[in-house]
């Protein structure tokens, strides 16, 4: 392989063209964003998606890392003196950076090993001797390597073994068969430490643990994994376990690979030091690297899933720009009150007391019922931590007396509120704004819009991952960095109210220009065109490309501003608008009349097919948002903790996170359950995230409830004859993503030390 060949291997794991690919990897190169290649170099790309532009812009990193890795492997070799053609044909032709570090491995500089000592010591001839001839008796030889530093024929014999194994150790031959073998008949085997049972007792699910490395989920692995890392548990990989012979298989692939046979007098020598290069040399080695294996794929679909949720989370229905009261409850503290104008600006805040100590229930009724006549409040956004079904109770008191409109109350998820409500962002926000008081207006905000307000989160303090602790912390925030960019750039962001760390998730901006323009527009007032964007301090012309087709400026000077067409492609409308004889402004939401476009008439040199009907599509709906429509869950009077629950129970809630093994459904009592994987559908589900998905409205039934526990077993099926008589009244409204206790695993207990325990039970 070659850096030539690089294009034709990523097309074909992403089922395209070399040419498509060879494009991206220009444009990638040339400093381009994969949102911006994704919209608007289609023609260029032949229409690669986001997940394969990502997929490609991994694997690229990957493979250019492997060809720099493989030429200073072949150069270190060279240096050696020890680099024929077919060993060097043989390092071209690898594929995998595995591959190549077996293959180098005997050339690899190391510190200095028994057989090195060996060697030193006059037996490498030995050595080459029994290898060479399997007819000779190497007791016999030996006798003529004896000297100062070989007192023995034994010692010379150890010598010439430790020569013997560590060439068969090298073999990668010998090491890709073994590692093959351990993939595939490997098991990992878990046994509690004596003594931990009590202080380990919430992973007591892996106190005698075992299935195959191959099949073991990553939830399983993880959970194994941090059971061994607080000393709870031993893990361990067993070969060859259920074999019953005398020499085991994989002894038996280091004498095979090796050409040993039990022929000629040396014959046993030899299969001795093949089982000797097993036993001490390759079943560590490779054990450690298929344990290091799992790790690394439990944490990809670790990253994976919480990848999945974050994009739903970050994409789910906006309320929209109405005026938002953020209650974020306590009780000793009080509740914290912040009321936002449509547009998220902070009107004014509060706090009430209605629980205890205090107990003034009147005046936070009052209190909130001023607030929200004065301020024509819509929406009452109520954070799910501590007290929120008591503030979802008291909300329910002060508006159910109330003139219609009432507002609605939704329930959301604060995960990560605290964090914002301490760091720069939010200072810089609202610099007079008590910390305490600055969660409620981010409560507020992301019931409005949860995109542009979660962005200012670190994406793993917003709660929807499995393990996120436990796994690479880099590969993780470049993932989540990836999902936030490509929801944002999706939905597009209006350049006069976007905040800066909105902005900076634009295609082609980042942090210091997004601050830049923000500066600029408070300096200067809101921008009349996109255009405009161009006079802030070290936004040139590549960074325009790069951003204006994700910005928009509704009512503006130029009402394409206000839409998704890139301005570069303003001259394609211009040809559309005066091939309809009609007003751009006129022209804009007319279907009819775009529908009966040509849209071959206006392609040319610059702009292909996909791009035209791109620009019709959007000019018949122009800045549209591919977020669902804002819906809110119904949670059940009467159903207000754990206690409340009972099996047969019918009840609405809201995904709150959805894992390998089953999904998370907010209920209203403030424990999220678990509908597992085999309860999600009447029929066979390999994979929730095909079913549901963070945010989703979705009605359950209790199957089982433990309350020391705090385990609660949920169903989404019908096939047991449908739904149960015993369906409790629902009125209260809530909605949005309340947090599980443990939703990230961070201490193995709570919903989802619950949930592995519960998937343990249903293997």
């Amino acid at each position: 392989m070659s850096r030539q060949a690089i294009p034709a291997i990523i097309a074909a794991e992403i089922a395209c063209r070399a040419e498509q690919v060879m494009a991206t990897i220009a444009l990638l190169d040339d400093g381009a964003t994969v949102p911006f290649i994704a919209r608007y170099r289609k023609e260029a790309t032949g229409g690669l998606d986001d997940i394969q532009l990502r997929t490609l812009d991994e694997r690229l990193t990957y493979l250019r890392d492997l060809e720099t890795r493989r030429e200073a492997v072949i150069k270190s070799v060279s240096e050696q003196g020890k680099l024929t053609p077919d060993l060097e044909a043989k390092f071209l032709k690898v594929a995998t950076k595995a591959e190549l570090e077996d293959l180098y491995l005997p050339f690899r500089p190391k510190r200095r090993t028994r057989a090195e000592i060996a060697r030193e010591n006059g037996l490498g001839p030995l050595a080459e001797r029994i290898l060479a001839d399997r007819d000779v008796d190497p007791a016999v030889i030996a006798a003529a390597y004896l000297g100062e530093k070989v007192p023995d024929v034994k010692a010379a014999l150890d010598g010439a073994r430790d020569i013997v194994a560590e060439t068969f150790a090298e073999n990668a031959v010998t090491v890709g068969q073994l590692r093959e073998h351990m993939r595939r008949t490997g098991v990992l085997r878990a046994k509690v430490v004596a003594g931990k049972e009590a202080e380990g007792a919430k992973f007591s699910d892996y106190f005698d643990h075992s299935e195959a490395w191959s099949k073991a989920p990553s939830h399983r692995v993880l959970a194994m994994l941090r059971a061994r890392n607080e000393g709870v548990i031993t893990v361990d990989l067993e070969v060859d376990a259920d074999d019953p012979s005398l020499v085991k298989r994989s002894e038996a692939i280091v004498a095979e690979t090796n050409g040993v046979v039990q022929a000629g007098k040396a014959g046993e020598f030899l299969a001795a030091a093949a089982r000797w290069a097993w036993r001490v040399k390759l079943s560590n080695q490779l054990t450690g690297e298929l344990m290091n294996d799992a790790r690394e794929r439990a944490e990809e679909e670790a990253i994976k899933v919480f990848a999945r949720n974050l994009k739903d989370l970050l994409l789910a229905a906006p309320a929209g720009a109405r005026a938002t009261m953020g209650l974020d409850p306590g009780i000793r503290t009080g509740v914290k009150v912040a009321v936002v104008d449509g547009t998220g600006r902070l009107l004014e805040t509060a706090t009430v007391y209605p629980f205890q100590p205090r107990n003034d229930v009147h005046g936070a009724i009052h209190t909130l019922r001023s607030l929200i006549a004065k301020h024509g409040v819509q929406l009452v956004a109520i954070g799910n931590g501590t007290a929120s079904r008591e503030t979802d109770r008291l909300t329910a008191d002060v508006i159910g007396n109330m003139p219609e409109p009432r507002p609605i109350k939704v329930v959301v998820s604060e995960a990560g509120a605290s964090i914002y409500s301490a760091s720069a962002v939010a200072s810089a926000e609202m610099p007079d704004v008590d910390v305490s008081l600055r969660g409620a207006v981010s409560i507020a905000r992301r019931l409005q819009d949860p995109l542009a307000e979660l962005v200012k989160i670190d994406p793993k303090s917003i709660g929807v991952g499995q393990y996120q602790h436990d796994v690479d912390q880099y590969r993780l925030a470049k993932t989540l960095d990836a999902v936030v960019e490509d929801a944002v750039n999706a939905v597009g962001v209006d350049l006069n109210t976007a905040s800066a760390p909105l902005l900076a998730r634009v295609s082609g901006l980042g942090a210091h220009i997004a601050e830049a323009v923000v500066a600029h527009r408070d300096a200067n007032g809101p921008f009349a065109s996109r255009k405009q964007i161009m006079k802030v301090p070290r936004l040139g012309e590549k960074t325009f490309q790069l951003c204006a087709g994700f910005l928009r400026v509704p009512d503006g000077t130029e009402p394409l501003d206000a839409s998704a067409v890139h301005p570069e492609a303003y001259p394609v409308v211009r040809r559309i608008v005066a091939a309809c004889g009609r007003d751009v402004r006129s022209l804009i939401g007319d279907k009819a009349a775009l529908k009966g476009l040509d849209p071959r008439k206006f392609v040319d040199e610059s702009f292909g097919l996909p791009t035209v009907k791109d620009i019709i599509a959007e000019l018949e709906k122009p800045g549209r948002d591919p977020r669902p429509g804002f819906k809110t869950a119904t949670f059940a009077d009467g159903v207000n903790e754990i206690g409340d629950l009972r099996p047969g129970m019918v009840l609405e809630g809201t995904v709150t996170n959805v894992a390998a093994f089953g999904a998370f459904v907010d209920v209203g009592v403030h424990q999220d359950g678990l509908v597992h994987v085999s309860q999600i559908a009447d029929r066979f589900v390999k994979d929730p995230s095909d079913i549901v998905k963070a945010g989703d409205v979705v009605q359950v039934r209790v199957i089982e409830v433990d309350v020391p526990r705090k385990r609660i077993s949920l169903t989404m099926r019908k096939d047991d004859g449908g739904v149960p008589a015993r369906q409790p009244e629902a009125k209260a409204r809530a909605g949005g993503h309340k947090r599980s206790p443990t939703p990230t695993g961070q201490d193995g207990a709570g919903a989802f030390g619950a949930a592995l325990a519960e998937a343990m039970r249903r293997r």
